[in-house]
């Protein structure tokens, strides 16, 4: 069978501003000290949406899409009134001049049905649909902290890329604006309003220089989606649970499947190398339960910090043994650590991380880093414009590689998508040991 070559064509770009004026006591906004620590490049987070059926044309698949767009388009425009900093522009590495510039709406029309997308997701294609791939929305849309491209597909099916600031957001942010967002499509009354405290809770601070983000090099790498059904990780924590021992505790999903495909990451650059390499596993928590009080989940911005787990010898990369040294590391994050990230002690905790964390590298040339953030248990597939609930949600990184990115399937399952780079991919997505509970990037729909 021949190759479907993918096409997108830009219908339309709109810069969508507040529906209502920023009032001026609010013009001027000051990020927290975590946010002021993360780098300004932007996430993104693409929704599909099926027509009633695949494949099967809708009556007027251009009137119905044009629709769509339209309340897209209202009810971003006032969303962003609620969430007012994310139409502004940042003026420093800690300051949003709120001066309601907007976010930007791109509508875009695909040449292939929605259901090539989702039999065999290609992360090369995927790229089509994201507003930041193309060069003139990113030239008009300079600044722009939101920006959102709607696609339509020939079989009636839509995909929604939403593409926010990291500077601003992270994942639980970016699930607070998706909420109020949603509901403002559908027409509904009970908007979620964001909590805008971050920088009474942790003020940014002058540290010239300075820089909290986690940049991993990756020249020429390659994108991969590899899913844990339901039962396969049922199996998978029975055997650690029988390893570990059933009285001292039950691993989560997150931890049986993190600890093998970081086994399996590392086995591979032996492969490659011929020799062990030591090898250090960060891991993004969620601080807002973490604090004492907790903090509202509607608390808007940045609020994540990594732990870290270290493995010297290879007789250290056994998946029980990580797992135990993995829950030892967060417990002992989350009890001595991660409520310091406040107040004016923040600062000095903050400081203390991070120094702690460049001894870690400091002549140590060889330590192979990998990056972890696990998004299981946000409802992203509760994203509902109206038109019901996406049959798929991703993310595509074409930024770093050795990241790990975890969430759940609708199916009560775990999707990883990794990256590594592309000698140690071809090798990775082979591993026996990973395909023994692992499916490599299966179809969606049947």
């Amino acid at each position: 069978m021949s190759q479907i070559i993918v096409k997108t064509e830009i219908i339309s770009r709109t810069c969508i501003k507040p529906s209502s004026p920023t009032p001026p006591d609010l013009k001027t906004f000051k990020l927290s000290l975590l946010d002021q620590l993360s780098p300004a490049i932007h996430g993104n987070m693409t929704f599909f949406f099926p027509s009633a059926v695949f494949d099967v044309a809708v009556a007027d698949p251009d009137s119905e899409f044009a629709r769509k767009s339209q309340l897209l388009q209202k009810s971003m425009s006032e969303t962003l009134t609620g969430f007012y900093p994310l139409a502004g522009r940042l003026v420093d590495a800690a300051t949003v001049d709120c001066n309601d510039d907007g976010g930007f709406f791109v509508e875009a029309r695909c040449s292939s049905p929605l259901s090539y997308f989702l039999r065999k997701p290609n992360w090369e294609t995927l790229d089509l649909l994201l507003p930041t791939t193309d060069p003139e929305t990113m030239e008009l849309s300079t600044g722009s902290m939101w920006l959102v491209k709607f696609t339509s597909f020939t079989c009636g099916g839509t995909a929604v890329s939403v593409s926010l600031t990291h500077k601003i957001a992270d994942i639980a942010g970016l699930l607070t604006l998706l909420k109020s967002w949603t509901a403002a499509c559908r027409g509904s009354t009970e908007l979620v309003v964001p909590d805008f405290t971050g920088a009474s809770i942790l003020p940014p601070r002058e540290i010239p220089g300075m820089s909290g983000s986690l940049n991993i090099g990756g020249e020429k790498f390659i994108a991969r989606r590899f899913v844990f059904s339901a039962p396969k990780i049922a199996e998978l924590k029975e055997k650690v649970t029988s390893m570990i021992g059933r009285e001292k505790y039950y691993p989560s999903r997150v931890e049986v499947v993190l600890a093998l495909l970081w086994k399996s990451a590392v086995s591979v650059v032996k492969s490659k190398t011929g020799t062990f390499k030591p090898t250090a596993l960060f891991q993004a928590v969620n601080l807002r339960p973490r604090m004492e009080p907790p903090l509202p989940e509607t608390t808007f911005g940045n609020f994540v910090w990594p732990f870290w787990v270290i493995a010297e010898e290879e007789s250290d990369m056994e998946i029980h043994q990580l797992v135990e040294d993995m829950r030892k590391s967060k417990n002992e994050f989350l009890n001595n650590k991660a409520n310091k990230f406040k107040g004016e002690g923040g600062f000095l905790a903050i400081m203390e991380a991070l120094k702690e964390r460049g001894e870690i590298f400091k002549n140590r040339k060889d330590l192979v880093m990998y990056k972890c953030t696990s998004w299981c248990k946000f409802p992203l597939f509760e994203a509902d414009f109206g038109w019901g609930k996406p049959a798929w949600m991703t993310s595509v990184n074409k930024l770093v590689s050795n990241t790990i990115s975890l969430m759940d399937t609708s199916s009560g399952g775990v999707e990883a998508l990794v990256t590594l780079d592309e000698e140690e991919m071809t090798l990775f997505e082979r591993h026996e040991e990973l395909l023994e509970f692992a499916s490599v990037n299966p179809s969606i729909v049947d």
